[in-house]
């Protein structure tokens, strides 16, 4: 309750009310599934449901009637041969309930909700996308006039392909018209109540137009009036104790499992905490309501809960609403309810359901990870082919699988250096990083042991060649390391050692020196195997900076791919394959930006680079940024206004401050700069001959203009371009 406030509590008031039209249908019908006569489904909506919003550490979640647990104990019952709806039905589901209740209520002592911390994202978006489906495939038949199903997806297909005997042409066009309207109206207009006025208006259709006479079905009769207070008759269980104190377990555990995985769903959705123990002890609570006034058991609802979502729902104060509207419902409104049709009324519970599916995260899953995109799979088939604890339990394994994989298969990779630059980067990631002659330096992120040894050793020996001389493995992400890694280590040293390279284990934590030598590799920290850091371990192997690399023969490549080639250093760490591309789209906004500026100002470059989405860049990166930048402004077209010959100025200006921070922090980068100018220039006069003329045009005044008023400045251009006079 601690989010009621006098901005959302508008919204949440009107959640409930329809929070509480919609659960009139949905309750009914899932009430007698359960064994129940309907009316029960309405019981179930006023005290229950109170006692959840006062208890739950949600907002926003909805608790009620539902479909698996009504399911799971209308089942029972017909395998007890007890006749739904009859005194004895009456008296057993109550006390299911109760038991039900019990078992939740240990589930909260003995904190069962941490079950949840090892439930994934694709296994929760799976799960409630298969929740989703599945009432979607429950509720179908009743859009064209047929009843509701039970089971799971094969069952309810064809539960729905039995009922087209039932067909009703103008139920289907008001249900099918119902959830096209509403999905529409989502879009358009998402603040508008449209599932209210089609209520509204499919009650004045019935009134009016009297649709029922058409065969459209509505909501039965319901008798005025609350239920009575009384215990449950607990001596049925001792009856049959097995099957009702097993099938309690399998309804606590459906609640605890399904509620608790949608409730962190939308927590999740929405960046809010909710306490999973505390939400035990609210079901523990609504349901011990529920069978003290003759109930069924209770569980969240998703499809109620996506409806009050859509309506803007931010505190419990909906709960509340939805309860109180449904007492005055069950005490003066039920005539009313005869008005309403199933169609439409299902048509918004449909509406509602496909609008918590997460496909879109499946979608997401698949085009950047196989492997968790598998596992939403597993736990949607699951949910949708076996039921919810099934789906649950496949999602779990699943995730679990995934993690063994992902030790397995940890991140790494090879280093070399960029010459010029400080640090050491990877070989596969970026295009100008050198292999130091000699050197396997190999980066294994994740704790080594029984499962992954091999895979580090694998790489290391199928990266060594006649030429190597030392193996110095990054671990600064290896946490912790087992006794069988230990042993394979070492052999892996000795074997190391007899060919004559150099082992050695840099960068991790001191921790892991002293699991090394309490598992038995004392002599790795003896004999200088580990080193604080690869530089200490290069400088130990007798290699200093500038390291010596090895040279790779130039190969032909087009324009397109050379510039993927440059030397992007950050940009490149950040966006890999695509730097080039982002790199040119941050040079067009500073282009754009510069070019609406009015005023002269004088760190106009500086500043243009500071509104970019990415911000200021590294020096290297700030150098391929100005050659793109210049190539932007030429274009007279789309800055037709911008005085070309100041804003050269500028950037030349720039250049120059560039490069003088350059030298102070790595002499050997100027070369790089001098030659990365010319390959630029080369592959413009190559690939657009117009543009460099016209640039090179501008060049020339500038420099001639220089001369005169700047001489050192354009002294030092000439410098930085390592061009002759000619070329000026």
């Amino acid at each position: 309750m601690k989010n009621v406030s006098l901005k959302n509590i508008q919204k949440d008031i009107v959640s409930g009310i329809i929070v509480a039209l919609v659960s009139i249908p949905i309750s009914m019908g899932y009430s007698q599934i359960a064994g129940l006569p309907a009316v029960y489904g309405l019981y179930c909506s006023i005290l229950p449901v109170l006692i959840y919003g006062f208890v739950t550490s949600s907002p926003q979640f909805v608790f009620g009637v539902d479909a698996t647990p009504a399911a799971l104990v209308g089942g029972t019952l017909a395998t007890l041969g007890i006749v739904s709806g009859s005194e004895e039905a009456k008296a057993v589901v109550p006390a299911i309930t109760l038991v039900a209740a019990l078992w939740l209520l240990l589930f909260f002592f003995i904190k069962a909700g941490r079950i949840v911390n090892y439930i994934s994202t694709p296994v929760m978006g799976g799960f409630i996308s298969g929740i989703g489906v599945t009432i979607i495939l429950m509720q179908a038949a009743k859009l064209f006039g047929g009843n509701a199903g039970t089971g799971e997806a094969i069952q309810l297909v064809m539960h729905i392909a039995g009922e087209f005997d039932s067909f009703n042409l103008l139920s289907a066009v008001l249900g099918i018209g119902t959830v096209v309207i509403i999905l529409v109206a989502k879009k358009l207009i998402p603040k508008f109540p449209m599932s209210v006025l089609l209520m509204v208006l499919g009650a004045l259709a019935t009134e009016i137009l009297h649709i029922d006479r058409f065969g459209v079905k509505l909501l039965p009769h319901v008798d005025k009036g609350l239920p009575g207070f009384s215990l449950p008759d607990m001596s049925v269980v001792f009856k049959n104790p097995s099957e009702i104190i097993l099938l309690g377990l399998s309804v606590a555990g459906v609640v605890m499992a399904q509620t608790l995985l949608a409730t962190n769903n939308y927590a999740n959705k929405y960046g809010y905490k909710v306490s999973n123990n505390r939400e035990i002890l609210a079901y523990a609570a609504a349901n011990a309501a529920s069978a003290v006034i003759g109930g069924c058991p209770l569980n969240g609802s998703v499809s109620r809960t996506g409806i009050a979502d859509q309506f803007g729902c931010k505190s419990q104060v909906m709960s509340i609403t939805a309860s109180l509207a449904m007492l005055l419902i069950v005490l003066f409104g039920t005539p009313v309810l005869e008005y309403l049709p199933v169609p439409i009324l299902t048509g918004i519970v449909v509406a509602a359901l496909i609008g918590i599916t997460e496909f879109g995260l499946a979608v997401k899953l698949w085009k950047t990870d196989h492997t968790e995109f598998a596992i939403f799979v597993g736990a949607f088939l699951g949910v949708l082919l076996f039921g919810t604890i099934y789906g649950v339990v496949i999602g779990v394994i699943l995730s679990f699988i995934a993690v063994i994989v992902k030790a397995v298969e940890p991140p790494r990779a090879f280093l070399g250096v960029i010459p010029g630059q400080e640090g050491f980067y990877s070989l596969n990631r970026y295009s100008n990083v050198k292999k130091i002659k000699g050197v396997v330096i190999y980066r294994f992120n994740g704790a080594l042991f029984f499962a992954n040894i091999n895979t580090f050793i694998d790489d290391i020996e199928k990266n060594l060649d006649d030429n190597t001389k030392w193996v110095i493995v990054d671990a600064g992400g290896v946490g912790s390391i087992d006794v069988t890694a230990v042993d394979r280590l070492m052999a892996l040293y000795k074997v190391l050692e007899k060919k004559g390279i150099r082992f050695y284990i840099t960068e991790h934590e001191h921790t892991l020196n002293d699991q090394l030598r309490e598992l038995g590799a004392g002599e790795f920290v003896e004999k200088g195997v580990v080193r604080r850091t690869i530089p200490l371990a290069l400088r130990d192997a007798g290699l200093d900076r500038p390291y010596p690399v090895e040279e790779e023969e130039e190969q032909a490549v087009s324009g397109e791919v050379h510039e993927d080639n440059e030397r992007l250093a950050e940009i490149e760490w950040a966006f890999g394959a695509d730097a080039d591309e982002w790199l040119e789209k941050m040079a067009a906004e500073m282009a754009d930006e510069i070019g609406s500026v009015k005023k002269d100002e004088k760190n106009v470059i500086v500043d243009a680079e500071k509104h970019a989405a990415w911000g200021r860049i590294g020096l290297f990166d700030e150098n391929e940024l100005l050659e793109r930048l210049e190539m932007h402004l030429f274009d007279d077209k789309k800055y037709p206004n911008l005085d070309i010959d100041d804003i050269e100025k500028r950037i030349d200006e720039r250049r120059v401050v560039v490069e003088k921070k350059l030298a102070q922090i790595n002499p050997d980068a100027i070369q790089m700069l001098k030659e990365h100018r010319k390959q630029i220039l080369d592959r413009m006069k190559l690939h657009n001959p117009y543009a460099y003329e016209h640039m090179m045009e501008q060049k020339k005044k500038h420099y001639e203009h220089l001369k005169k008023k700047d001489p050192e400045l354009a002294q030092k251009l000439k410098n930085f371009y390592n061009l002759s006079d000619d070329d000026k």
